[in-house]
């Protein structure tokens, strides 16, 4: 019997995520947008992409990293919506740790903030 992971992290409100139903939360919402699809990732975890770029990938349903350009990945750091990614902190990439329920919407908005970013005049509603 294959039982499910549980996070290390214990939310605000008490309540244990469970990291595989944190990882379907996301990919079920992303793989409902226009074009987008997913892969393993190469160095681990699962990818997703739009109009063959990469979005972001996540390392099961405990964090994600994602490239931003430069700018925009300061902003985010600055103002702690994301880390410096945890293999290459100078680079574009952030890297968003998952220790609670709220953390699932806000990183689905960093996805999106790809998504419309990468897709070009395709807004999410």
């Amino acid at each position: 019997m294959c039982r499910p992971r549980i996070l290390m992290t214990v939310s605000t409100l008490g309540k244990m995520l469970v990291e595989d139903e944190v990882f379907e939360k996301v990919k079920t919402e992303l793989m409902s947008w226009p074009e987008v699809t997913s892969q393993p990732h190469r160095f681990g975890g699962t990818e997703f992409r739009v109009n063959g770029r990469e979005m972001g990938h996540m390392h099961g349903g405990r964090f994600a990293d994602l490239p931003f350009p430069m700018s925009i990945r300061n902003e985010l750091v600055k103002d702690g919506g994301a880390l410096p990614h945890h293999v290459l902190p100078t680079s574009g990439w952030v890297t968003f740790l998952i220790n609670e329920e709220a953390d699932i919407t806000s990183l689905i908005n960093l996805f999106r903030m790809q998504y419309e970013r990468l897709s070009g005049s395709r807004k999410l509603t």
